[in-house]
């Protein structure tokens, strides 16, 4: 007491004051207890997450993010006590304990190169991390999960529609693997499943919005993997979808032609997943009227989709080709091509109204020389078609039935057509007995050898070269004998013309009236010798045309010339 009393009243003063040195560790504590409250109110639930390996992943490093905002961070990585995969230990803050639900997903976001896609190159700076889609709202709360090994096709965040593809073969077409419509890339492929290995694959695929409203009943979904060449009439045509689709397979699909007529299809919907466009075109009419025809000749290169054709229009579209027995005899095989005719290709619908009953309407066609006849499309590849042609004389035939089928007869064509021919003709040359023929002409010119060198043909060619010589001494002596006789005959015609003359002229200076018989006896007379003189000409100019005449007559030959 008396200390304090001793003590100055300015020390005292100066002892009881606060010093402000006391404000930093106050500051720090309060910063502290904030930050501390801070992180508590925003720590969320621990969760786990299995992965196969932990690649990319590295504790207090790897963040878990959506949309690229930080959702939580991992805390520890081991493996599971038999070592078959990795646990991942995430703590979650406030924001992702929202979404903690049993539809939650998970994916470590990493550089991939694949076929298909190139994705998480911004990673190469970042680091790896963890993505998270929160999927469907309303979900159960959960914080144990199962780590995606790819990022899937379909998020929560991004409408859309899931369907499924049937398909005999799944070909390259893998997860992710690009939907196309009209070369634009609406979807992936999320999954396949091969089921019992016997029956068709399942394909899972997701179309986005607004590209699923093109999706409808009548749609037809077809393989656009690799590409596609055609060697035809037109030229060699390529088709490629694009190079995504070349690398990691792509499938397409087209609008109906009644597309908006229907209504919208559902998610989960089935389609049929046809191995070309051709087959998916070929589909997509609604009348498809099924016609069966056999050959009995080779039908290599005619095959599942081949056109058939009228005048060169396509038609229709094969659907099968195979072997079977022969009704009318069990001994041979011939084969059997079903076809279906879609007359939506040529005429509008408006005209398909008018056209008579379609078995009515083949019967008539048939009747009028209507046949189904093989032809080659293309001599370099060997594809053959189906060509509808009337054939001229074409054998009477009629049609048939096979349950709803109609049978159509057949005719070969083409190659094989001429080919039947040739084999016709050679039957037919083969059946000439021509070693006969050979034998009876050699037999017939001995014949006529021996008759020719034997001695009554060469006594006759004898006595024949006699008798013409003595007729050629013949002629030689009546020429020589009746030229003075021929030389005159121009002169006594001549002097007979003179007569006549003289004769008329004394007949005139005589006065006689022309009435007078004399007169009329003495025209007479001069008549007939004027008809002497003439026939002595003519008698003049044959002998001197034809001398032979003396000895052979006149003959109608003569006569003629």
């Amino acid at each position: 007491m008396s200390d304090t009393k001793n003590i100055p009243a300015a020390v005292l003063r100066r002892r009881g004051r606060f010093s402000l040195i006391w404000l930093v560790p106050i500051v720090a504590i309060g910063i502290g207890l904030y930050l501390a409250v801070t992180i508590l109110l925003d720590r969320g639930p621990l969760i786990i997450i299995t992965f196969r390996t932990a690649n990319g992943i590295t504790s207090q490093q790897t963040e878990v993010k959506h949309k690229n905002v930080t959702l939580g961070m991992v805390e520890d990585v081991h493996l599971s006590r038999d070592m078959s995969y990795v646990v991942v230990h995430v703590r979650m803050n406030r924001q992702g304990a929202r979404i903690m639900t049993n539809h939650a997903r998970f994916w470590v976001v990493r550089p991939r190169l694949t076929p298909g896609n190139i994705s998480g190159l911004e990673t190469l700076v970042s680091g790896a991390y963890i993505e998270v889609d929160p999927g469907e709202p309303n979900g159960t709360a959960e914080t144990r999960f199962t780590g995606l090994e790819d990022p899937p096709a379909e998020r929560s965040d991004e409408p859309g529609k899931n369907y499924v593809l049937k398909a005999a073969r799944l070909g390259s077409i893998g997860p992710g693997a690009p939907i196309f419509y009209r070369d634009v890339s609406v979807g992936e492929v999320l999954s396949y499943d091969l089921g019992d290995g016997l029956g068709p694959v399942t394909i899972n695929i997701f179309v986005r919005s607004p590209y699923d409203k093109f999706v409808e009943a009548d749609t037809h979904f077809w393989d656009a993997s690799g590409i596609s060449v055609t060697v035809g009439a037109g030229g060699i045509h390529l088709e490629l979808e694009s190079l995504q689709a070349l690398l990691s397979g792509g499938i397409a699909f087209e609008t109906s032609r009644f597309y908006g007529q229907q209504p919208p299809i559902p998610s989960g919907a089935e389609f049929h997943l046809f191995e070309n466009e051709a087959e998916a075109d070929a589909a997509g009419f609604r009348a498809n009227i099924p016609f069966v025809t056999y050959f009995q000749s080779s039908v290599g290169g005619l095959s599942r989709g081949s056109p058939v054709e009228v005048f060169g229009i396509q038609i229709g579209t094969v659907t099968d080709v195979h072997l079977v027995m022969d009704s009318s005899d069990t001994t041979k095989l011939r084969a059997r091509v079903a076809f279906d005719l879609q007359p939506e290709r040529v005429f509008s619908e408006a005209e398909l109204r008018q056209q008579p009953d379609t078995q009515k309407l083949t019967a008539i066609l048939v009747h009028e020389g209507m046949r189904a006849v093989l032809e080659s499309s293309n001599f370099l590849t060997g594809q053959k078609d189906i060509s509808m042609q009337y054939i001229l004389g074409a054998v009477p035939a009629e049609i048939g039935r096979e349950g709803a089928a109609i049978v159509l007869p057949s005719q070969p064509g083409g190659l094989d057509n001429i080919t039947s021919s040739l084999s016709d003709i050679a039957t037919k040359l083969d059946q000439i007995p021509f070693a006969d023929i050979g034998k009876n002409l050699d037999n017939v010119l001995k014949s006529v050898d021996r008759t020719v060198s034997g001695p009554d043909v060469q006594q006759a060619l004898r006595s024949l070269s006699a008798t013409l010589a003595d007729v050629r001494h013949l002629v030689r002596q009546a020429d020589a004998g009746m030229t003075p006789v021929l030389k005159r005959l121009p002169q006594i015609s001549a002097d007979l013309q003179q007569a006549v003359a003289h004769a008329n002229a004394a007949l005139g200076e005589g006065g006689y009236g022309g009435n007078s018989d004399f007169q009329h006896s003495m025209e007479r007379l001069l008549d007939q010798i004027n008809e002497a003189a003439r026939s002595v000409r003519l008698l003049a100019d044959f002998l001197d045309r034809h001398p032979e005449a003396l000895i052979r007559g006149r003959t109608s030959q003569a006569t003629e010339r």
